[in-house]
C-alpha cells in the first residue's frame, strides 16, 4: 500500500488561502486516484475533492467548495495538492488525503473504499 503524508495546514483568516500537500511513498502516486476529505469538529468525514490518474484526469469537487478549492497532482513529485482559496470558518477541521488503487485507471468513487489514508492536517479558519 502507498503511504500518504499530508502537510500545509495551519491557521488562516477568513478569505485567505492555503495549499495542502499529500506526499506518497512506497508506491508511485501515478497508480492512484487521490481524494481529499474534510472532518469538521464533532462531525463525520466528508469528501471534498478527488482526481483520477491516467492520461485523462477527471476531477470531482463537492458543491460546498466548488469555485474555491482546486485539486491537482504532480506525479513526478509523488505529490497531490489541494489549494484552498477564500476559506470560510466552516472549512475548519482536519483534512485527510486518501488513495484508491493501485490501478491503471483508478476512479473517484467518493463513497467507495480508499485503501490508504494519511494522518490528516489541521486547518483552522479564524480571525
Amino acid at each position: 500500500q502507498v503511504q500518504l503524508v499530508e502537510s500545509g495546514g495551519g491557521l488562516v483568516q477568513p478569505g485567505g488561502s492555503l495549499r495542502l500537500s499529500c506526499t506518497a511513498s512506497g508506491v508511485a502516486l501515478e497508480w492512484f486516484a487521490i481524494a481529499w476529505f474534510h472532518q469538521a469538529p464533532g462531525k463525520g468525514r466528508e469528501g471534498v475533492s478527488c482526481i483520477t490518474n491516467g492520461d485523462v484526469e477527471e476531477v470531482y469537487v463537492s458543491d460546498s467548495v466548488k469555485g474555491r478549492f482546486t485539486i491537482s497532482r504532480d506525479n513526478a513529485k509523488n505529490t497531490a495538492y489541494l489549494q484552498l482559496n477564500n476559506v470560510q470558518p466552516q472549512d475548519t477541521g482536519v483534512y485527510y488525503c486518501a488513495g484508491r488503487g493501485p490501478s491503471v485507471r483508478a476512479l473517484c468513487i467518493m463513497d467507495g473504499i480508499f485503501g490508504s489514508w494519511g494522518q490528516g492536517t489541521q486547518v483552522t479558519v479564524s480571525s
